[in-house]
């Protein structure tokens, strides 16, 4: 029988730190690594790795093992700058490949109950590439929940001032969707960002 001060245990609550894993996936995935020593050995010289390596780009706060970021150094749109909470979400965008500007990442969404407010996020970094010149628009990529929407209204008013066109995502009913199906709410986005044919 394992006890609770046991390495194995440990593995377990290390790995249930990690989102979407819970105590029953931890185990598994635990005694998976018990199992393949090899991949053990392989997973954690990735994390060291990645520890050691991987950082904020200096400009755009995207991660990154050079600094600038390949995005920030690339041929790419200067005049247009992607604004978004996270890599991932960046990660997302690029993935797309319907995007060729800049981007800049807040770490973060303001959100006044979690205590995370503008102070906290690279919101005066944003600004002082804009204050700089150069840019013709921001396009604000937050996510469309309540704090990412927050976040959106607050960078609004704070590029106003610079003189710069500032863009929303647009959002609505997902392609190949049945409109009865779709939440009032999404319906309610998607009537109000209609566009003329």
């Amino acid at each position: 029988m394992l006890t609770k001060s046991s390495s194995l245990m440990r593995l377990v609550g290390e790995l249930k730190k990690l989102p979407g894993i819970g105590e029953r996936t931890a185990l598994r995935l635990a005694f998976h690594l018990l199992k393949s020593p090899h991949n053990m050995t392989a997973l954690a010289e990735s994390l060291q790795e990645v520890r050691t390596r991987v950082h904020a780009c200096s400009n755009c706060f995207a991660v990154t093992e050079d600094d600038p970021c390949a995005i920030c150094t690339g041929n790419r749109d200067g005049g247009t700058i992607c604004v978004v909470e996270n890599s991932q979400d960046l990660m997302a965008l690029e993935r797309s490949n319907a995007y060729q500007g800049m981007y800049h990442v807040l770490e973060g969404a303001i959100s006044p109950l979690g205590g995370i407010g503008p102070s906290d996020l690279r919101i005066p970094e944003l600004l002082e590439r804009v204050g700089r010149g150069g840019v013709n628009e921001v396009v604000i990529a937050t996510n469309f929940t309540v704090e990412g929407e927050a976040t959106a209204l607050y960078l609004t008013k704070a590029l106003k001032p610079y003189g710069v066109k500032v863009t929303r995502l647009a959002h609505g009913i997902p392609l190949g969707s049945d409109i009865e199906f779709v939440d009032a709410a999404t319906v309610q986005w998607a009537l109000q960002g209609r566009n003329e044919l």
